[in-house]
């Protein structure tokens, strides 16, 4: 309910407020639809699971809803790859090479990031690497307890892990730790606190917001993989059914944590949220071009 309903709020403000727009905050966009679309995909079929005390479908379902599982979470881990990689060169460049990011350019980088997640979800439906239910019986994923003795899925989530979690967490943390470093010299250079410039300090709060948005899904898919890889290279069984599903479900709550960040950081989104709750519904009065010029910085993210 949380993630449907804040990112439902995320998306139809990026919608009403579409023409202000900044081109990096489509990453933003896809973010959002990357998690609503894993949370009406998914979450349905495993709670009648949950309430069943089995799994629900067959194997069919358990095929669907690990491709969905892994298409998304693909999916947002090369969006916020993205989004750190942007941020980083838009901080370190000069505005007028910033500005060279169109958001044509942005939506090529959003349909392959897409072309990418969907190569990999497919690949174990073409014969590298294998799908099947979790050890505790209610959820769905790449059958890890299968390569124990399978090089053609062993080479599977050995390359997958590389080229879907190890380097891109890798580039996310190079990226902050450069926007830091570079944010630290230029306050160095400022002795008087009060003679910091307001795009100064309105940068290191965006860069603030992406990198809790990119902490909050590494560190709640962190136990999940930690509990996976374990289960490579020893038996499901020597896990209890509770340590494996409660790092699952801490994944998943992954796609309710970004909508508070957007209304902690972001006025322009709160604002937005008041309008839509005061409305009742979709059809609310578009936010007016005044209040977006005294903040010209958009709702959630923004380059």
């Amino acid at each position: 309910i949380l993630t449907i309903l804040g990112n439902s709020a995320v998306l139809a403000t990026a919608v009403r407020r579409s023409p202000l727009l900044k081109s990096p905050e489509l990453l933003t966009v896809n973010l959002a639809v990357a998690d609503i679309g894993m949370a009406l995909s998914m979450y349905p079929l495993a709670i009648a699971s949950a309430w069943n005390h089995a799994w629900l479908g067959g194997d069919a379902s358990c095929v669907y809803y690990a491709l969905m599982g892994f298409l998304f979470g693909v999916c947002s881990m090369m969006t916020l790859c993205a989004m750190a990689v942007i941020r980083f060169l838009v901080t370190n460049s000069s505005k007028s090479n910033s500005n060279k990011i169109t958001k044509n350019t942005i939506c090529i980088l959003i349909a392959f990031i897409w072309l990418y997640s969907l190569l990999w979800a497919i690949l174990p439906l073409l014969g590298w690497g294998y799908y099947g239910p979790e050890p505790f019986g209610i959820s769905c994923t790449i059958a890890w307890s299968k390569f124990h003795n399978s090089s053609n899925g062993f080479s599977f989530i050995l390359s997958m892990f590389l080229l879907c979690t190890v380097l891109p967490a890798l580039t996310i943390v190079a990226c902050y730790l450069g926007i830091a470093w570079k944010v630290h010299k230029a306050y160095q250079e400022i002795q008087n606190i009060d003679r910091i410039p307001n795009a100064a300090k309105l940068e290191k709060k965006l860069t603030l917001m992406a990198v809790l948005i990119s902490v909050g899904f590494l560190s709640s898919w962190t136990p999940y993989a930690a509990a996976s890889f374990w289960s490579i290279f020893n038996s499901s069984d020597s896990l209890q059914p509770v340590v494996t599903l409660l790092p699952c479900l801490f994944a998943k709550s992954s796609t309710a944590y970004n909508p508070f960040i957007y209304y902690i950081f972001s006025k322009t989104f709160r604002c937005e949220v008041k309008k839509l709750q005061c409305c009742c519904g979709w059809s609310v009065p578009y936010f007016s071009s005044d209040n977006s010029a005294e903040h010209p910085v958009s709702t959630m993210w923004s380059g």
